[in-house]
């Protein structure tokens, strides 16, 4: 339409020429507006359509070219371009019936234009155009088909792969922190203590490691979703800070928190993966050193800022830190664990909550770590005195019943439940199972014949109320969270934190229990 107009008042021209051109445009886009809202009214794979299409945009197009005449050559450029973009889109097949179409369209053109049929070699020239650029198109999306379906299988493989990995080396790191656990409860020497700490230090190391990869895998995959919650900041901090206290203490840390009394909307999971990333990083960088965390104002919302006393990093890596697999490598740090992901997943688990994430550092003078964005809220109106809830002391005449299909980790839970005081009924199958039990733990894979949930389910319908339970799967929680609906079940993920487990066992306990309809 532009180069048309414009053709008509270049000298030598008259306008009157092109305005036959100018009209069929106008209707041409009032019938493609049409044929767009019959697309969207009537979405879909209908290959008559899409040649109607086609049809249409050379119809348009050779229109302009007869009438035009020679200086509506440059029109031409759209028969390649729906060409093209008709394969793009579509495929090689319908490539094909474009490059038919586009070779029939110039046919017409030159019968019907003296201009063209007095120049063939500059028709033999279109035509050849017509054909070469869309079977070098063809080939290149042949190649990048393949490469595209190589690629899809190449990443299925890295799931599969991922999913298995994650499952069977999930159980022995469960067993040995729960079995590190019992030899903490027990009688131990100075000595022995050093080495229970030596041990618990390294599975840390290990742990932190195993769940990097695979939240970088979760969120490769976008399977994480953000489940907002209201919740008081300081008290969140300050149950954080307890957690990583045993991890402080190893690395000769103070972590010094400064109170605050705000309330906050955000996802607690993924807002403490963050925290405690960048902690651990605290903790590699700027052992032997203090830690303050702050909650600081910052525009309308609050920002959670870490600082430690580290080395620092240089200006000039400060823009790569937090890509994936980086590291700033030096001298002295040569051995410190880790392979540079977790400021990367605190990045991209920062864009699924919207929180931006700086960091702010000097050499010799430590670093600064900023996670701003959170937005505040009113309190509840009903909160929990959780100081009330953290007095209740050990499990003392709990009874548990515990299935669990992996002989080691039976072993490894049933000795440390035992000693916090609960009253253990070891199981290694749900087949035929009956307990009097006050809470059931149980692995969601329990082998071919069921799983946790079932085996949960038939209990309480053998005992005609909703006993308390927990799973514990080396699965995504995801796919676990979708198969238990409103069952009021608890879940963690192995490999689970003996704090976890008995802060899980704690809340079970208070739970108050609803009757359930018999079966």
């Amino acid at each position: 339409m532009v180069y048309i107009g414009v053709l008509g008042f270049l000298p030598g021209q008259r306008f009157d020429t092109y305005l036959p051109v100018v009209t069929y445009i106008c209707l041409f886009l009032l019938a493609s507006i049409v044929l767009r809202q019959t697309i969207v009214r009537w979405p879909g794979h209908y290959p008559a359509r899409r040649i109607f299409a086609m049809v249409h945009d050379y119809t348009g197009t050779c229109f302009g070219l007869v009438v035009g005449g020679e200086a509506a050559l440059p029109l031409y450029a759209v028969i390649i371009w729906v060409n093209l973009g008709n394969g793009m889109r579509y495929g090689s097949r319908y490539l094909a019936i474009a490059t038919v179409l586009a070779l029939l369209a110039l046919l017409c053109v030159y019968r019907l234009t003296p201009v063209w049929q007095a120049q063939p070699f500059m028709v033999l020239m279109l035509m050849l155009t017509s054909t070469v650029i869309p079977f070098y198109a063809h080939l290149l999306l042949e190649r990048t088909r393949k490469a595209s379906e190589e690629a899809v299988a190449a990443n299925l493989e890295k799931s599969r792969f991922l999913a298995q990995a994650s499952h069977d080396l999930r159980q022995p790191i469960h067993s040995i922190g729960l079995f590190t656990a019992c030899l903490r409860e027990s009688r131990l020497g100075d000595e022995e203590r050093r080495l229970v700490d030596n041990i618990d230090r390294s599975l840390l190391n290990v742990s932190q490691l195993f769940r990097s990869i695979l939240d970088l895998y979760t969120l490769d995959n976008g399977r994480i979703l953000p489940k907002l919650q209201t919740l008081n900041l300081g008290e969140w901090l300050a149950d954080l800070i307890r957690e990583n206290a045993e991890a402080a203490r190893w690395a000769g840390v103070e972590l010094r928190l400064r109170p605050c009394h705000y309330w906050v909307r955000t996802d607690p999971s993924l807002l403490a993966t963050m925290v405690q990333n960048v902690l651990s990083n605290c903790f590699k960088y700027g052992a032997q050193r203090p830690v303050l965390i702050g909650v600081r104002t910052r525009g309308a919302g609050l920002a959670i800022v870490i600082y430690d006393q580290g080395s620092g990093i240089a200006e000039e890596h400060l823009p790569k830190v937090f890509e994936e697999f980086y590291r700033v490598r030096q001298v002295r740090d040569k051995d410190v664990e880790g392979v540079g992901l977790g400021l990367s997943i605190v990045k991209r688990l920062g864009q699924l909550i919207d929180l931006d994430v700086a960091l702010r550092s000097r050499i010799g003078r430590g670093t600064a770590v900023i996670m701003s964005g959170l937005s505040t809220t009113a309190p509840p109106q009903l909160s929990v005195n959780r100081d009330e809830a953290r007095q209740f002391g050990l499990l003392t005449g709990l009874k548990v019943c515990l299935v669990e299909d992996d002989r080691n980790v039976l072993m490894a839970t049933s000795a440390l439940l035992e000693r916090w005081g609960c009253v253990v009924q070891a199981e290694l199958t749900g087949q035929d199972l009956t307990t009097d039990c006050d809470i059931i733990v149980a692995d969601y894979d329990l082998g071919a014949h069921a799983t946790g949930i079932e085996c949960i389910d038939e209990v309480r319908r053998q005992r005609g109320w909703a006993v308390p339970a927990m799973i514990i799967t080396g699965h995504e929680i995801e796919k676990i969270q979708a198969a238990l609906h409103d069952r009021q079940i608890a879940i963690l993920s192995k490999p689970v934190r003996p704090v976890e487990l008995r802060a899980t066992l704690r809340a079970l306990r208070d739970r108050q229990t609803e009757p359930v309809e018999q079966v």
